[in-house]
């Protein structure tokens, strides 16, 4: 496994965010396409993880410190992955100078935002049918 991280424009790099989007949301937690495609990621910053040319996660920020749309391909997760692409996220937002950063977490997720410095606020909520915490960290 050779795993380079880097910051991209959706526009040169649109096809590989969306695979692996399409996989993870569409085809395994069932959102609908409708909800996953919202018309943000030109305007967003996006990470993407590569394992050698394969690209095997995915993150965006939009400008209001909104972190959102990680994912890991199945075989992949559990690798630190994830913790990479929310680490170079939040540093263009330091570079950017935004004061807090906040995402969307599915609950089951909850756990590792909070080792990542991510506080819960506010109750849990349904979004395409899968619970959610709203949760932020100040930078």
């Amino acid at each position: 496994m050779k795993i380079n991280i880097r910051i991209v424009s959706y526009d040169d790099h649109c096809e590989q965010i969306r695979e692996v989007r399409d996989e993870v949301f569409i085809n395994e937690q069932s959102v609908p396409e409708s909800i996953e495609i919202d018309g943000l990621d030109p305007d967003a910053i996006h990470a993407i993880v590569f394992d050698n040319e394969t690209v095997v996660g995915t993150g965006r920020m939009l400008p209001d410190g909104h972190i959102g749309r990680m994912a890991v391909t199945a075989q992949y997760r559990g690798n630190g992955i994830g913790k990479l692409m929310l680490e170079a996220l939040v540093g263009e937002a330091e570079k950017l100078n935004i004061s807090k950063v906040w995402l969307s977490s599915q609950c089951h997720a909850k756990g590792f935002y909070e080792k990542l410095g991510f506080v819960a606020i506010g109750t849990i909520y349904k979004e395409a049918q899968i619970d959610h915490v709203k949760m932020k960290r100040d930078l």
